[in-house]
């Protein structure tokens, strides 16, 4: 990967963006998009915008989230411990044990997540109970409440305490590769376009609230009104040994981009993506899916009167966890592989079914 971009994803990595709370998150790729972009801007949600010839008719819309899963502080006991619900789709399984940084006003706060010993634990526990939210506790070392309240305000958020590891083989764990891999690929596409000529105008979106609900995709779907749209996200990969590829379709780290194919995904848009990848010699990996994908897509398509929308997805292990694993060589050619759809649109392209291209 381009030095320049990696270290703009590190940067993007090391920030906090639980849904609702990008702004970090946000203000990095602000600053990298207005490198490349003719125009940058926030709206009202935090969507930022990134574009490239804005003054074109024909719009196509690149949509990845910025926001992550998190937990929000909503009690304060009396011996200082603090009680949390979890924002979007938290495996609380994982959480015993783990450190993590609350993010308040006066900055971040370090703490952990209590667990019990196992020396007192009952058979059920030690069979492996699964706890729920409002069952663990987060300890920053208070003594009191009013100690911890100097601190802490309820409606914080918090995040696991886990970063940037390498790995052998290009291959990174990191908290919240889902899906800050996606806005950093949307955003990179500006750095491989700028200077290119293009034919349509490309709205780069880094959107929000994507964890709880497709949120920010759909304000900003409303407000470009784009004729296509791409959303990338994470991918599940199945080469790790408790995922089923009977289920879900096939796909390894270093294999390339996942297309998809199902009632989300416009036909047309995914084959010119396949064939782009095909003539750039970018290999892709193939996963169906055959309902709403739960991704910016959807939120895309349905926009409006609607939009031919599709969905590259980076294979990603681990999804949901403290350390998602990604292969950089995936990240690259998801990358290259927009860039290459875009610079070929000539902005008559139309999208409703039928044999016209």
């Amino acid at each position: 990967m381009n030095a320049k971009a990696t270290e703009f994803l590190k940067d993007l990595l090391r920030q906090p963006t639980p849904s609702g709370y990008e702004q970090p998150g946000q203000a990095v790729v602000a600053a990298y998009m207005r490198q490349y972009a003719d125009k940058v801007h926030t709206d009202v949600h935090g969507n930022v915008h990134g574009l490239l010839n804005p003054g074109g008719a024909y719009r196509v819309m690149l949509a990845g989230h910025c926001d992550e899963i998190g937990l929000m502080i909503m009690h304060i006991d009396d011996k200082g411990l603090l009680y949390f619900s979890c924002v979007g789709g938290v495996n609380t399984a994982l959480l015993q044990g783990e450190r993590i940084r609350i993010h308040t006003a006066r900055g971040d706060i370090p703490g952990v997540i209590g667990a019990k010993p196992i020396h007192l634990m009952d058979d059920k526990e030690r069979a492996g109970k699964t706890w729920k939210a409002h069952e663990l506790w987060i300890d920053i070392g208070a003594k009191t409440r009013k100690s911890a309240e100097k601190h802490v305000a309820l409606g914080d958020v918090a995040t696991i305490d886990s970063h940037w590891t390498e790995l052998l083989d290009g291959r990174v764990a990191c908290r919240g590769f889902d899906d800050r891999i996606g806005a950093f690929i949307v955003t990179d596409v500006l750095r491989l376009l700028k200077n290119k000529p293009l034919k349509v105008a490309v709205h780069a979106v880094s959107t929000v609230q994507e964890e709880i609900g497709l949120r920010g995709a759909q304000t900003a779907a409303f407000s470009v009104e784009p004729k296509a749209g791409i959303a990338v996200d994470v991918g599940f990969a199945t080469d790790q040994p408790d995922v089923d590829p009977k289920r879900i379709g096939e796909a390894v780290l270093g294999g390339g981009p996942i297309t998809h194919r199902g009632p989300n995904f416009n036909p047309h848009l995914v084959n010119r993506l396949d064939s782009v990848a095909r003539k750039a010699k970018i290999k892709t990996q193939m996963q169906p899916i055959a309902r709403g994908s739960g991704t910016d897509a959807n939120a895309m398509q349905l926009s409006r009167t609607g939009v031919a929308a599709g969905l590259l997805s980076v294979p990603t292990r681990y999804i949901h966890s403290p350390v998602e694993v990604i292969c950089l060589d995936d990240v690259r050619d998801t990358a290259r592989l927009i860039a290459a759809y875009l610079t070929q649109l000539d902005g008559s392209e139309r999208f409703e079914p039928g044999d016209h291209r």
